[in-house]
């Protein structure tokens, strides 16, 4: 399956020999200008992703990969979720305008040096959800890019964390940096709608919310989230979320962060996230209407800006929404087929989101090579 020098294939089987040969029959005829591959596994094929590699390598020619494992793997109008599969895309990409990086733990300073005239443009990456600090390194990284912007997902696995960035690789952050001559659209969306006003962190410790608005924060909780949710906590920190509003943002946009856990004694929250003073924090519930819906205003953005019809794209989404916001069947991937058309599309289910320079949850990141 083919446009403008992408292409792209996706399968299931019970050997991953059967799967990737049957990507291979899909794909066809290798273009010779084709330079680049995508290659996404999930994490019941992580055991032999080395393997896998080695036999797209060999089969195209093409030397540069990039890709990670997931808990599922997504296709063109297609998911696949717990169960052996992959999904592989190849790109035809201006010479010299992009470098494949692996191993940034620290900063910026670990990205590899750009050939010649090449500018540090944009980055698809993948990070180890172990990594320290890895929200901070996101930031740094997102700096030195010219756009000021990553897309990309954290590994999703419950077993091996591998990442591909030429080879297969482990820990921090990989991916592959792109230049200015490599045109790209992208837009997140999101899965979760506010609950309640918006408040101030008054009082806090790291992650621990002690007080919002000058009242303790387990009080305010339960005001938030009504008064049936509130008589059992232990289901609502399962169904609740802390969202955190980006300040200076023109769409409204928001962090969704994890309750880790209620002390109901001393009227305390603790979320996935380091807390300061005076922050905005709201309460929010996933949603499968309000992803449904956001989902169609960003397709219809992203495609009323679009002049032809995209070359490919990648889509990094929560392993917390498709059939779980969204349906079976693979609704939301046909969501982003019945917008955009049968485009060449990889990607897969992450364990957190990466766009612009933030670490999103319960998102889809969608970007087009245009």
């Amino acid at each position: 399956m083919t446009r403008h020098g992408f292409k792209y294939g996706h399968a299931t089987g019970r050997e991953w020999e059967e799967s990737a040969r049957a990507c291979l029959g899909q794909i066809g005829r290798v273009p010779r200008a084709a330079n680049l591959g995508f290659l996404y596994v999930t994490d019941l094929l992580a055991p032999h992703i080395s393997e896998i590699l080695t036999f797209f390598k060999v089969q195209t020619g093409i030397p540069h990969w990039v890709g990670t494992v997931g808990v599922g793997v997504c296709g063109t109008g297609k998911e696949y979720l717990n169960q052996p599969a992959m999904a592989v895309m190849l790109a035809e990409l201006p010479e010299g305008s992009f470098n494949v990086f692996r191993d940034v733990t620290h900063g910026a300073e670990e990205l590899p040096v750009p050939a010649g005239d090449a500018v540090v443009h944009f980055a698809i990456v993948h990070a180890d959800p172990h990594t320290p600090e890895i929200s901070t390194l996101i930031e740094d990284v997102a700096d030195a890019m010219q756009s000021g912007f990553l897309v990309g997902g954290l590994t999703s696995s419950r077993n091996r964390h591998a990442q591909i960035a030429d080879e297969v690789v482990q820990g921090g952050l990989s991916g592959v940096i792109l230049s200015d001559a490599v045109a790209v659209s992208t837009r997140l969306t999101q899965g979760c709608s506010p609950i309640g006003p918006r408040h101030r962190v008054s009082e806090c410790r790291r992650n621990i919310i002690i007080s919002l608005d000058g009242r303790p924060a387990l009080e305010v909780f339960k005001e938030d989230i009504g008064e049936v949710l509130a008589r059992d906590l232990n289901r609502a920190s399962g169904y609740i979320f802390a969202g955190l509003p980006i300040e200076g943002s023109d769409t409204g946009d928001y962090l969704v962060r994890n309750l880790i856990g209620i002390d109901i004694d001393h009227q305390l929250i603790a979320i996935g996230e380091l807390l300061e003073l005076g922050m905005p924090l709201m309460f929010c519930r996933r949603d499968g209407a309000t992803a449904h819906d956001d989902m169609l205003r960003m397709l219809n953005d992203i495609k009323r800006d679009l002049k032809a019809q995209p070359r490919g794209a990648v889509y990094f989404s929560c392993l917390g929404r498709g059939e779980h916001m969204f349906g079976a069947n693979s609704e939301e991937l046909k969501l982003i087929q019945d917008t955009l058309g049968d485009i060449p599309l990889v990607g897969f289910f992450a364990n957190g989101e990466i766009s612009h320079n933030r670490l999103y949850g319960y998102t889809g990141v969608l970007t087009l090579f245009v």
